[in-house]
Formats: C-alpha cells, sequence, structure tokens
C-alpha cells in the first residue's frame, strides 16, 4: 500500500471502492483497518481513503521516539492527503471520536477541501459547562496509565464515559488479527501522547459556523445522556444546527456496521 511523505512522517493510507472521495479519520490509536466493517456497504457509494495517523500503527514518525499528537498537525496530513489524492474535489469526511476532532479542525482550517464533514462523537471534553471537572477525569486516567498501566486507565475511561465504547469484533481473519496486535501496541501512545491533548482541544467554533451548511455533528443514540454524546450536542446548539443520532453508542460504526454506513451515505449524500 501506499504512503505519503509529509512533515515529520510518512503515513500509510489506503485507498478503495468506486465514486467521490470519502477519507475517514480512526479515532485515537486507531488506524486504517478499523473501517473494514463498514468498507462493503461504503465502497459502493465511495472511494473510500483511509489512514493510520501519525505515530501509530504502519505510519512512521522521522522522530525515534512518540511525540505528543496535535490536533492542528493531524488535521494538516489529512490536508496533505486529500491533496495528493483528490486534488481538484472537495471530499466527503468522516470522523469518529478522536477523528472527529481532527476533521474538525480540517474543515474549520481548509474548508475549500471539505465537501460536508459527519464528526461522530467529538471528545472536546473543554467546550462543557462542567469541563473542568471532565479534564480532570482525564487526568486521573493519565495519572493511572501512568501508575497501573494501560489496562487499568482504559477501564478508569470505560467507566467514566458510560460504557459506551464497546470491544471491537474478535478478529476473523489474519487482517483482523493483525489490526487487533497493532491496536495494543497504540493504545499506550494514545494515553501518554493523544488523550489529554486531544481532549482539551477547543475548536474553533467561529471558523465552523462559517461553513455549518457542511457540518453534522453526530452521536450515537446509546451514548445518549452520556459524556461522548455532550460535546457534539453542546456544539450543534452553538451552532445552531441539529444534532444528527445514528446507531449503537461511542463505537457505532463497529456496532451496528450495516446500519451505521446506510445512515452515513444518507446524510452525506441524501441531502
Amino acid at each position: 500500500m501506499p504512503t505519503l511523505s509529509v512533515p515529520g512522517a510518512d503515513l500509510y493510507y489506503e485507498v478503495g471502492g468506486a465514486g467521490p472521495v470519502l477519507l475517514m479519520l480512526p479515532g485515537g490509536g486507531g488506524d486504517a483497518a478499523v473501517f473494514d466493517v463498514v468498507a462493503g456497504s461504503l465502497g459502493a457509494h465511495f472511494t473510500l481513503l483511509t489512514l493510520d495517523p501519525r505515530g501509530y500503527s504502519r505510519s512512521r514518525l522521522d522522530s525515534p521516539h512518540p511525540v505528543d499528537q496535535r490536533v492542528e498537525v493531524q488535521s494538516e496530513d489529512a490536508r496533505l492527503l486529500l491533496d495528493a489524492v483528490s486534488p481538484d474535489r472537495p471530499a466527503y469526511v468522516f470522523g469518529g471520536s478522536s477523528g472527529a476532532i481532527v476533521g474538525l479542525d480540517l474543515l474549520a482550517r481548509h474548508p475549500s477541501r471539505v465537501r460536508r464533514l459527519v464528526a461522530h462523537e467529538p471528545p472536546c471534553f473543554a467546550v462543557l459547562p462542567d469541563a473542568a471537572e471532565q479534564l480532570a477525569f482525564v487526568q486521573d486516567v493519565h495519572r493511572l496509565f501512568r501508575e497501573e498501566g494501560p489496562a487499568a486507565a482504559s477501564a478508569r475511561f470505560v467507566a467514566g464515559i458510560g460504557g459506551t465504547m464497546k470491544g471491537m469484533p474478535s478478529p476473523a481473519t489474519p487482517r483482523a488479527a493483525e489490526m487487533t496486535a497493532r491496536l495494543m501496541a497504540n493504545a499506550p501512545i494514545m494515553m501518554e501522547h493523544e488523550l489529554r491533548q486531544f481532549t482539551s482541544h477547543v475548536p474553533d467554533l467561529a471558523a465552523l459556523d462559517r461553513v455549518a451548511d457542511r457540518l453534522v455533528l453526530a452521536a450515537g443514540r446509546e451514548s445518549r445522556g452520556h459524556l461522548p454524546y455532550r460535546p457534539a450536542a453542546v456544539m450543534a446548539q452553538r451552532l445552531g444546527i441539529e444534532l444528527a443520532e445514528f446507531p449503537g453508542a461511542h463505537s457505532g460504526f463497529t456496532d451496528e456496521p450495516e446500519e451505521f454506513a446506510k445512515q452515513l451515505v444518507e446524510v452525506l449524500v441524501g441531502r
């Protein structure tokens, strides 16, 4: 599969399907293969463009050591990838979790590159009325990671978001097993170098307000009332747009892939 050289890294990406480009941005510690469960359904409508974010899986940093992830750097990577793969036309974009934060920054900074963005449960805890409490929760997760390891930190995080992040399906193919191994290796990097940095990010709502007709803020029905749902609802209210509810919870596209993919197609091109 191809790679793209960007400042400070080489990005691994995959292209498949047919139709207008749909860039799929994974959540923290995820990679291109997490979208395999919806690729078949979406590939009939779109040319799917998926990637491993810099520093994860097969996307290598120039630095020999992990570095803190920055929203604006990942969104610039996304822009450069779109420039390389779809230079003449804006693309549809879907971002889940941390990938939704990247998508929001991409739309705010480079609106000409985005035809429509679906941002599903961006964990922008800093926009919440109780931001201090929620950011303290993230700091506690990080403390547990440092003191007791990834398993304890993950358990605390999942409990704190109301159990709305479900596990990935058991690997059924060699490709899925390889992905699972990569995600396990990515998890400590995400805990140390992305979780605090991304959850404290405040999107540029003024810039997004100017392109709100191209933005769909989304959340899972099963997340309603829980922490992952709330930032999307708050930002939708501030921007004066409707919040779209999707099947499943925080991990909706793996919880209910067929229904999730069907609704995503409708939201992107069915208007």
